[in-house]
């Protein structure tokens, strides 16, 4: 098991919270809590980045239409 330090708990309004300790502290601004019998694990929200999702599809192999030809020609666009 990791060090321990003991934290005093205190009320919020209708809230209990606790302090963190700074050696404790979690990354980013969102964190995750959840109940396992008397034990609170509290875990940081890690924000995947767009292309490490983009990376885990499958490739599309489907033909898609062609939108451009419906288009009106550049020279033919006044200004």
């Amino acid at each position: 098991m990791g060090k321990e330090r003991h934290v005093r708990l205190f009320r919020n309004g209708r809230n209990q919270a606790l302090r963190i300790p700074k050696e404790y502290e979690l990354d980013g601004d969102d964190a995750i809590i959840r109940k396992e019998g008397n034990k609170l694990i509290i875990e940081p929200v890690t924000k995947g980045s767009l292309l490490a999702l983009l990376a885990t599809l499958e490739p599309i192999e489907d033909e898609f239409a062609d939108v451009d030809e419906t288009l009106s020609q550049l020279d033919d666009v006044e200004l």
